[in-house]
């Protein structure tokens, strides 16, 4: 989602990458390409293919654009970007350092160079299609993500072929390994490879994905491979080609060692906790009590139990670091101990042309090796199958994006609120989507659909859950509404409203202004993509921008709240007040019974035990944790004035069916009908003593 300029800047480095290694493969002294250099060519062709395709936007200023695709589509062009672009920047490249530095640091050829061609043309091929795993359960068309679950376990096999042939490339050799840090590396980064090209088809099956989605699962994921195989690979070749560079031995094997043990200890440390937080946060997500309802209806609860897995992956993390450290010192001995040659002169005779094939001396892949120019037009076409089959009837073809009549175009004011929810990364930590299961639809609201994000530019779904989701934020009667002066006391200071929260404060939001010079060209950017705004609406747009950011900054002022009609901070209220309100039935005006039935309390200490857990869960976020409120928009429960009345019935009606015109929400559908009773006589007889 970067911005145009950034876009372009980054295609031209990419060329001159590009153009300075084809130049270079042009003017080679061997016949043929070697395995590593096709690794290089394929990680040139696929990410410029992925960022060019992924990076069709419409610019609005010179600072700002809005991707062409939206909704679905985006998911589906950003996650064959994302998935791939990982793909063909930590995967194919470092391939090419496999297949390069581990003959080389034991000595002997590639295990099987029939087997290199194999895995180098069904890897790339099959990588292609497995996008759309990362959006199983999502408001995506079922052949999508089945087609990104089939190609993502075919996946296996080309993965392992590669790893086996590095381990079998070792055979003979393995008593190398003992003496050499090099290898003891590569050996780590193979197995990594292996462990994670075998973890990410697994993931990709549907009752796996909902386990590893949006939980810290995918973090240990890529941090298996990240720290196991780029790094592995890394240090294995910088330990075998820094003594050759300067002629001389290691400086201490001791320390080589010390860094291995470190950097794989380091690496276990840093991952393991990560799978138990996901597992620990999945489980608390799907618990139910007794009666039906969600055990941990507060999302934080979830978040908080899994803190000190985080403590210790950032220990797991500086052991890693430290290992580098130990690494670097070690080099910069190696290097003062020793003495490089400027210049060396080459040993490979000139390139002697050797006509067309011969059938008989030459196989077709043998000849292809040699024609660099139609080796690299055959893999571009191999690498653009799956993109083009996936893509291209997700655009074209409408009944893969059914419309919802309800869904309206976002306002000037809403725009703005989510250009600014974009440019803050809130998706990093919230996604925006529900999954049909129905520990997510009681803890959000309905499930997502795909006719709900045809305005999106770009799509917002994310896909980690360190806050709650808020694709129903905006339903007044839903489990995740909230007032728009909790929204501000939510920004200002999350800390204060929930202890545990650690979202960063936001308090620029009520100071800073939106730019309103720059919104009539944003509707007519939108305009240009197809969204429906009547012509000519760009004149209108800014005062219809005033006149609803004016009700919402009267909203916050009968809350005792000032800030400007035009502030960041209503923008964004808009905003969250927008989600999922379009697919949502009307709130009706509230009405009161006039006769409620007599309630009789529980007033045992057991019942206020419990009482005040779940008081503190759901209830001191607003009102503070002694009943004091958080003025001035939250009001005391402890004082004289009771707006909605004392009595028993009074109060029990309050927490069971709220009072969401006010920004209140009803809880009925969240907690039991004891555990309300037991709420309601906690704050009479508790709070109120």
């Amino acid at each position: 989602e970067l911005e145009w300029p950034i876009d372009i800047l980054i295609a031209g480095i990419w060329i001159v990458y590009g153009w300075n290694m084809i130049a270079t493969i042009l003017i080679r002294r061997v016949q043929h390409i070697y395995a590593a250099i096709w690794w290089y060519l394929a990680t040139f062709l696929g990410i410029a293919m992925l960022h060019v395709v992924n990076s069709f936007a419409l610019p609005v200023s010179l600072f700002k654009s809005y991707s062409v695709y939206a909704g679905a589509q985006d998911a589906v062009v950003q996650w064959w970007y994302g998935h791939n672009a990982v793909a063909f920047f930590l995967t194919t490249p470092f391939l090419g350092l496999m297949y390069y530095y581990l003959p080389k640091a034991v000595n002997r050829p590639i295990y099987s160079y029939k087997l290199s061609i194999i895995h180098f043309w069904s890897l790339i091929f099959l990588y292609m299609w497995a996008g759309p795993h990362h959006l199983l359960y999502q408001a995506l068309p079922e052949w999508a993500q089945a087609l990104g679950t089939t190609f993502s376990i075919m996946l296996i096999a080309p993965s392992w072929g590669g790893m086996i042939n590095g381990f079998l490339t070792l055979r003979g050799a393995w008593d190398k390994v003992r003496d050499s840090a090099a290898l003891k590396f590569f050996v780590v980064a193979l197995t990594a490879y292996g462990m994670a090209t075998f973890e990410g088809p697994m993931m990709s099956l549907k009752n796996v994905n909902e386990i590893t989605h949006f939980t810290d699962w995918t973090i240990g994921h890529v941090h298996i491979a990240g720290m196991g195989w780029n790094a592995g690979l890394v240090f294995g070749m910088l330990y075998w080609l820094v003594p050759l560079i300067f002629n001389t031995k290691i400086y201490s094997t001791k320390l080589a060692n010390a860094h291995f043990w470190i950097a794989t200890l380091g690496i276990l440390v840093y991952a393991i906790p990560l799978y138990w937080a996901a597992v620990t946060q999945w489980l608390m997500w799907r618990d139910y009590t007794p009666e039906g309802y969600l055990t941990y209806p507060n999302f934080l609860e979830t978040l908080s139990q899994i803190i000190p897995m985080y403590v210790a992956r950032i220990f797991g993390g500086t052991l890693f670091v430290i290992g580098f450290i130990i690494m670097l010192f070690n080099f910069y001995k190696t290097i003062k101990s020793g003495q490089s040659e400027d210049n060396v002169a080459a040993e490979a005779p000139m390139l002697v042309p050797i006509g067309p094939r011969n059938p008989d001396r030459e196989t077709v892949h043998r000849w292809i090796e040699r024609k660099g120019v139609i080796f690299s037009i055959i893999a571009f076409f191999v690498l653009a199958v799956g993109g083009a089959v996936e893509i291209i009837p997700m655009v074209f073809v409408k009944s893969n994006i059914p419309t919802i009549d309800t869904v309206t175009p976002y306002t000037p004011l809403e725009l703005e609120g989510r250009d600014i929810y974009v440019s803050e990364g809130c998706y990093v930590c919230h996604s925006q989507v529900v999954r049909p299961f129905r520990y997510e639809t009681d803890r959000y609201g309905e499930y997502s659909k795909i006719g709900e994000f045809v305005y999106d530019h770009p799509y917002q779904w994310g896909s980690r859950r360190i806050g709650p989701d808020l694709a129903r934020a905006g339903v007044v009667t839903g489990p995740m509404f909230k007032s728009a002066a909790w929204h501000y006391s939510h920004f200002m200071d999350p800390q204060k409203m929930n202890v545990q929260s650690t979202m960063p404060k936001y308090p620029w939001f009520a100071t800073k202004e939106v730019n309103l010079e720059g919104t009539p060209a944003k509707i007519r950017a939108m305009q240009k993509l197809g969204v429906p705004y009547p012509e000519g609406y760009d004149q209108q747009a800014v005062e219809d921008l005033k006149s609803q950011g004016s009700e919402i900054a009267a909203n916050l002022n009968s809350s005792g709240i000032e800030v400007s009609p035009t502030s960041q901070m209503v923008a964004m209220i808009a905003y969250l007040h927008k989600l999922g309100r379009d697919i949502s039935q009307p709130l009706a005006e509230e009405a009161v019974p006039m006769e409620l039935a007599p309630v009789t309390l529980p007033v045992g200490q057991a019942d206020f035990d419990a009482a005040k857990e779940n008081y503190l869960k759901i209830c001191a976020a607003c009102h503070g944790p002694e009943g004091n409120g958080i003025p001035p928009a939250f009001p005391s429960l402890v004082d004289e004035e009771w707006l909605h009345g004392n009595k028993p019935e009074e109060i029990v009606r309050s927490i069971s069916e709220g009072y969401p015109l006010k920004g209140m929400v009803g809880y009925k559908n969240q907690l039991s009908g004891s555990q309300i009773n037991q709420l309601a006589s906690y704050i009479l007889n508790v709070l109120n003593q």
